[in-house]
């Protein structure tokens, strides 16, 4: 003989044999609100602009040191080969002229003292690093 169904609406847990809606840890009654997911589209949109938004803006600024560590590899490589027959003092400024042939020469003749081609003012600094100077 088989047990009557019970209805959708009663709680009946038919391995134990008991009614369990006091113990489920959601509301079972008809009256009861619907259960739905939660729609995090947005949450998710929101957090996913402001990760790109730091990661964005931690990239630019690697990629600014990048381009000032290029530009000071650069300067040095530039006056470090260029000609000069005397031993640059730290902290002082010097100028850097292209000869007729092209060539970079470091004087410490100043540009409006002169008629050279002018390249640029540089500063020797303590790390024997060469720093341009803009006016």
């Amino acid at each position: 003989m088989s047990e009557k169904k019970k209805p959708d609406h009663i709680v009946y847990d038919e391995e134990t044999g008991t009614y369990n809606a006091a113990i489920l840890p959601y509301a079972s009654g008809v009256g009861a609100p619907k259960i739905t997911t939660p729609d995090i589209t947005s949450w998710k949109q929101n957090n996913i602009n402001k990760v790109n938004h730091e990661i964005k803006s931690q990239f630019d600024q690697l990629k600014a040191q990048y381009d000032a560590m290029l530009k000071q590899y650069e300067d040095n490589q530039l006056v470090y080969g260029a000609k000069f027959s005397f031993e640059p003092i730290v902290g002082e400024t010097y100028h850097l002229y292209k000869d007729r042939k092209g060539q970079p020469f470091l004087s410490v003749i100043a540009p409006h003292e002169c008629n050279w081609d002018f390249v640029g003012t540089y500063r020797l600094t303590s790390e024997k690093l060469w720093e341009e100077i803009k006016d």
